[in-house]
């Protein structure tokens, strides 16, 4: 399964948001530096959706605020 995210980074308080059923926006406390945010939007994403970090991966975006994640059930 994909999912979409769109990351808020150096956001005062962390927070997810579910707009559809595969579409989130999250904003994390970490700055958009040496891939700090993208680890913590991982961690957050995966204690949302009840899925181990590892299941979870960054298929586009790793620079960018808009992300496609694999959500793996393996």
């Amino acid at each position: 399964m994909y999912v979409k995210v769109l990351v808020t980074p150096g956001a005062k308080k962390e927070k997810i948001e579910r707009k559809k059923e595969d579409y989130f926006i999250v904003a994390v406390k970490e700055k958009a530096e040496r891939n700090l945010a993208n680890t913590r939007v991982l961690e957050v994403l995966s204690a949302f959706l009840a899925v181990p970090k590892n299941h979870l991966k960054i298929i586009t975006g790793h620079q960018s605020r808009s992300k496609i994640i694999s959500v793996s059930e393996e």
